[in-house]
Formats: C-alpha cells, structure tokens, sequence
C-alpha cells in the first residue's frame, strides 16, 4: 500500500512478512541488498525491531519523533535480513503523520516506510507522480491525510561513538548534533 507520510509518499508493508518484503522490492524494482527504512507508532515497536538504542538515539528520538528524522540502531535478530539488507543495522523513524502512524498501530507492528517511487527515480511528490510510477504495481493508494511536504527524512547512523549523517533531509543535521550536547 501506498501513504502519505510527513516527508513523502511511502510503501507500507508489515516488517515481519516476508511474503510483502519481497513484494517491496518487486514493486520499485529495488536492488535487495539495499535496506528499507521502518516506521513505527511508538516506542515499544521501536523495541520490536531493534536490539538495542544507544543513549544519543534516545535523546534524538525524544527531540525529534515524531518527524523527520531517521535513526540507524543496531537491528534485532528477529528482523529479517530483507528490512536491513543484511547489515547489522536498522533505520528506524516515527512519522508526524496520522496515516503511517495509525496504520502501524492498528497492525500492532512496524511498517516499511521505503518512498514510493521505482528505485534510482525521481521522489513522487503526488498521488499522480506516484500512480505514473508505480501504477498497477501497488494494491492500494491512501489519499486521505495531509500530502507529504516532500523533502525525505535526515537519517543518521548512532551505531558509533559519534552520530554520522548518512543522508540529507528535512532536519538540518547541525540542528542533530546540537541535541546531542
């Protein structure tokens, strides 16, 4: 399924079905040893999904969840191999938005938050953009909600002594190392 989120469009799929992983990465025609970003409802689901959260990805979660900001976290060993691209790590972020946010909680598990185009495309910044890219491909658009304001996610990796930016996004990373002292 197709939803708006905070940042952009995403493809939603149940973390622990390995059926709708593979799906995913059908859908956008994603390389499988590339990692899909997760989104959850709260903190519990957080627990879900990764091994542990070092203390600096804490003080993150607290300051910007929900929003735009994605944390890589050491991964669970209950999560499949497919989520992480067989790293070590997951992405883990909790959307300012009431359609991902009540989707994970109604399934009582996280979500993919991967965006919602073909993989090496553009960002479909429209329900238009993304039936032009996904089409037929997908079983269900949501277009309700506000639309996504469309600029991704910052995601930083705190799996290491110091947070690492590894993508550039919506919340300015000096704004990230500012909370970190």
């Amino acid at each position: 399924m197709v939803l708006p989120t905070d940042t952009l469009y995403g493809l939603a799929v149940d973390v622990f079905s390995e059926a709708a992983l593979r799906r995913v990465f059908a859908i956008k025609g994603r390389p499988a040893g590339l990692a899909l970003p997760v989104l959850v409802a709260d903190w519990e689901q957080v627990q879900l999904v990764a091994d542990r959260v070092p203390q600096v990805g804490q003080l993150l979660a607290q300051r910007f969840w929900p929003g735009p900001l994605t944390i890589v976290v050491p991964r669970s060993p209950r999560l499949s191999a497919l989520v992480t691209g067989g790293k070590d790590s997951v992405a883990v972020r909790m959307s300012d938005h009431w359609v991902p946010t009540t989707l994970a909680a109604c399934l009582g598990a996280p979500i993919t938050g991967t965006s919602a185009n073909r993989s090496g495309a553009a960002d479909a910044l429209t329900v238009a953009a993304v039936e032009a890219q996904l089409g037929p491909r997908v079983d269900y658009i949501v277009r309700c909600g506000p639309a996504p304001r469309g600029t991704p996610s910052t995601v930083v990796d705190v799996t290491g002594e110091t947070p690492r930016l590894v993508r550039s996004g919506a919340l300015p990373f000096d704004q990230v190392l500012k909370a970190c002292r």
